[in-house]
C-alpha cells in the first residue's frame, strides 16, 4: 500500500478507509504533544508546519505538480486556518473540547459539500447531523473561564475551515490533493514567522515539534490526501471519528487534565451517533467510488 501511494496507483475504497483510520490515529496525538511544548501557539503551528512541508517536499518530489487551481490553492488557505485555529483552541481550552469540537465538522462539510461538491446528503445523514449539533451545545455548559469559552468558539471555527479543506481536496479527486497540504503548511508557517521569530523553539522542543511535524501532521495527511480520493467527503469526515475518542484519553493519561462533565456527555453523543453513522452507511456503500 505504501509503494501505491508514493507511485499514485488507484487503491480500493476499503484501503482508502484503512488509510484514514490510520491517520486519525495519527492525528490524536496532537492534543497530548501541544500542550507539552512550552510554546506560543502560533510558533508550535508554523514550526510543525515547516516540518511537515520539508517532509512532504522530500518524499512526493517527483509526483508533485502545483498547478494554481482554486481548490489548490484556496485548499491551503483552508489548512493554514484549520492548523492555526486548532493549536491556539487547544492552548485555550482543555484539549478534549479542541478536538471534540473540532469534530462538528460533519455538519459543515454536509452543509458545504451540498453546495459545493453535489454529494448527496441523505435524510439519515441529516437527522445525524441534528443530534451532534445538539452534542456540540452540551460543551458550553460547563464551567468556563473566558479564555475557555473563546477557546471553544476557535475550536468551532477550526471545524469550519477543515470541512472546506476537505471539500476543496476532494474537489481534486482526479488529481493530487497532497499538493494542497504542502501549500498549507507553507502558508501556516509564512503566516506564524512573525511569532517563530519573536519567541524561537527551544532545544528541549525541537524532538516534539518534529514528532509533530513529521509523524503526527505530514504523514497522517500524505495517507488522507490519497485517501479523500476514493470516498466521499461526509465518508472522509465520520470515518475518523477515532481521533477525538483517542486525543483526550492521551492527554488525560499523561497530562491528568479532565473535560468537564458536559462536554464528556457532548462528546458521547457526538460520537455515539457519528459511529452508528458509519456502521450504518459502511454495509450499503460500494467498495469504490469512482474518480
Amino acid at each position: 500500500m505504501v509503494t501505491a501511494i508514493l507511485e499514485g496507483r488507484e487503491i480500493s475504497r476499503n484501503k482508502a478507509i484503512i488509510l484514514v483510520l490510520i491517520a486519525a490515529v495519527l492525528w490524536s496525538t496532537s492534543g497530548l504533544f501541544i500542550k507539552i511544548i512550552d510554546l506560543n501557539p502560533f510558533t508550535i503551528a508554523g514550526s510543525r508546519g515547516f516540518i511537515a512541508a520539508l517532509m512532504l517536499l522530500a518524499l512526493m518530489n517527483k509526483r508533485l505538480s502545483f498547478n494554481w487551481s482554486l481548490p489548490q490553492v484556496a485548499g491551503g488557505f483552508c489548512y493554514a486556518g484549520a492548523m492555526i485555529t486548532f493549536v491556539v483552541a487547544t492552548v485555550m481550552t482543555t484539549a478534549a473540547n479542541a478536538i471534540l469540537l473540532q469534530y462538528t465538522m460533519p455538519v459543515f462539510t454536509a452543509l458545504f459539500g451540498l453546495w459545493l461538491l453535489k454529494e448527496k446528503v441523505t435524510r439519515f445523514d441529516w437527522g445525524v447531523i441534528i443530534i451532534v449539533v445538539g452534542g456540540m451545545a452540551l460543551f458550553f455548559l460547563d464551567e468556563l473561564t473566558l479564555d475557555g469559552l473563546w477557546g471553544n468558539f476557535i475550536a468551532i471555527l477550526s471545524a469550519v475551515f477543515f470541512a472546506f479543506l476537505i471539500i476543496f481536496m476532494r474537489m481534486q479527486k482526479s488529481g493530487s490533493p497532497v499538493e494542497t497540504v504542502i501549500l498549507g503548511n507553507m502558508i501556516t508557517f509564512a503566516v506564524c514567522l512573525p511569532f517563530i521569530i519573536q519567541e524561537p523553539p527551544t532545544t528541549t522542543s525541537l524532538l516534539p515539534l518534529s514528532y509533530l511535524g513529521i509523524f503526527q501532521l505530514g504523514l497522517p495527511f500524505l495517507l488522507y490526501s490519497t485517501a479523500i480520493k476514493y470516498i466521499t467527503a461526509i465518508d472522509a469526515v465520520l470515518i475518523q471519528t477515532i481521533e477525538p475518542v483517542l486525543n483526550p484519553i492521551w492527554v488525560f493519561l499523561v497530562i491528568g487534565e479532565e473535560p468537564g462533565s458536559w462536554a464528556i456527555l457532548g462528546g458521547a453523543v457526538v460520537l455515539i451517533t457519528v459511529t452508528i453513522r458509519n456502521i450504518y452507511t459502511g454495509r450499503k456503500a460500494p467498495k469504490r467510488v469512482p474518480v
